[in-house]
């Protein structure tokens, strides 16, 4: 689209910008119980989350010592569904892991 310089008869096209805003991140936390096994834990941040067996053992021992930790920042219906895969498996194999979500 343009316009046209009164008076000339010439059309001027003008640029128009786009921005595209980046959509807001959000954390996925899972929090430590004592029921939900080691093993456990460490098999639904490979599946769910997609780590290594070393960064699943890691982030395990994080969340044991420290009670919570960090599985991974992502935009919010992303996060939202790794939430509901985590407690989908905790529930079917009879435990209370529980993850959730915070701003990042």
């Amino acid at each position: 689209m343009g316009r046209e310089v009164p008076g000339s008869g010439i059309r001027v096209e003008e640029e128009s910008r786009t921005r595209t805003v980046a959509p807001p991140l959000y954390r996925v936390l899972m929090h430590n119980d004592d029921y939900t096994t080691m093993e456990f834990v460490v098999e639904v941040l490979q599946a769910v989350f997609r780590k290594s067996a070393t960064e699943a053992n890691q982030i395990m021992l994080h969340i044991h010592h420290k009670g919570v930790g960090e599985c991974g920042v992502f935009p919010y219906e992303i996060a939202e569904t790794k939430v509901a895969r985590v407690h989908s498996l905790a529930r079917k194999t009879g435990y209370p892991l529980r993850c959730s979500l915070e701003e990042a």
